[in-house]
């Protein structure tokens, strides 16, 4: 279905997603943190998406994510992280393009660990990965958060801009919105256009969910003219703004069996118009994961899932996988002997 040469790209996956429970668990007691429960199974039930009606809501998924947030909230946990969800995607998914995004003051204690020292750890994950895996292209992405003050969002941007020749290969902005309510993406502007000027990939999350998604998606277009965008599922079927994502060329993050989860589309036959949509009106997209341990899937599932219910055709898959390839965030490596001379 996928040519074998050029291995499955995977753009959007959280870091907090993204590490086997095994791993959660033992990080959990090497660090000494009160778990609400002692046995393994019933952590697993704890840090992924057990049911296979999935979460409620994203709130839902926001309390899973509590608790691999806090475990890795270590220089040591996030080193071990970054280097696990890399070696686990390339040895079970044959996955050569992986970018990692995480939030690095959700992993600080609230200030109490340094936010470099977090960021560093991450990088040493990276770079262990990188050694191991040779076949692998890896950046990582920080995150800004929708519930943090325009400061902390500043600092996010400024760790990314100094860590970028370590590896940090864009920004993101995700998390709640504070009180429910529509968030005002312009608040962020200044920081995306710093992040832009200093050469970082720009994504945000928006068009997943919500009353006031799809109008969201047009400012984000608007005022943040980002490279790619988290999801924007809320654009399917509204043509005027399928237009302004073609127009832009922005590329959609789209996670089938994440949107499935989360109630962001209702059934199969949801996912398979979202994307009928798209391709019938030239939104380019991307297919990933969104985490896949805490899913309880993987990028050759999400392909099978798309071609089993009629959502895309063998070409359209092989295209989509492609399309991550080509936009990905992360430069292309040079070769040793260039690297030496500079």
């Amino acid at each position: 279905m996928l040519p074998a040469a050029d291995g499955l790209a995977e753009l959007h996956t959280h870091l907090g997603g993204s590490v086997a429970s095994d791993i959660l668990w033992s990080l959990a007691h090497e660090q000494g943190i009160a778990l609400p429960v002692k046995d393994f199974w019933e952590f697993d039930a704890l840090v992924t998406v057990s049911d296979p009606r999935g979460v409620p809501s994203l709130d839902a998924l926001d309390a899973i994510y509590h608790w691999t947030e806090l475990i890795q909230s270590s220089p040591l946990a996030v080193e071990r992280s970054v280097h696990g969800a890399i070696g686990g995607a390339y040895r079970s998914q044959r996955i050569t393009t992986l970018e990692l995004r995480f939030n690095p003051m959700k992993r600080n204690r609230g200030g109490e660990r340094d936010l470099d020292h977090i960021i560093l750890a991450a990088i040493r994950g990276l770079d262990r990965a990188r050694l191991e895996y040779p076949q692998v292209r890896a950046g990582l992405i920080l995150m800004m958060d929708r519930t943090f003050d325009e400061r902390q969002n500043a600092i996010i941007v400024e760790k990314a801009i100094a860590w970028a020749d370590r590896g940090v290969v864009g920004v993101d902005i995700a998390g709640p919105r504070p009180g429910g309510t529509r968030y005002d993406y312009t608040t962020v502007q200044p920081m995306v256009e710093t992040a832009r000027a200093a050469g970082l990939g720009i994504t945000i999350h928006v068009g997943e969910e919500g009353a006031t998604g799809a109008e969201e998606i047009g400012e984000v277009v608007e005022s943040l003219r980002p490279d790619r965008i988290g999801h924007g599922i809320l654009a399917a079927g509204d043509t005027h703004l399928m237009g302004l994502l073609r127009e832009a060329g922005i590329v959609l993050e789209i996670c089938p069996t994440s949107n499935l989860l989360t109630k962001a589309l209702p059934d199969e036959d949801a996912v398979r118009a979202t994307f009928r949509s798209f391709i019938d009106h030239g939104v380019v997209f991307t297919i990933a994961t969104d985490g896949p341990e805490m899913m309880g899937t993987h990028l050759r599932d999400e392909f099978e899932l798309l071609e089993r219910i009629g959502a895309l055709d063998a070409d359209e898959l092989r295209e989509a996988n492609a399309r991550g390839h080509a936009a990905s965030f992360i430069p292309e490596r040079r070769s040793l002997e260039t690297l030496i001379r500079g």
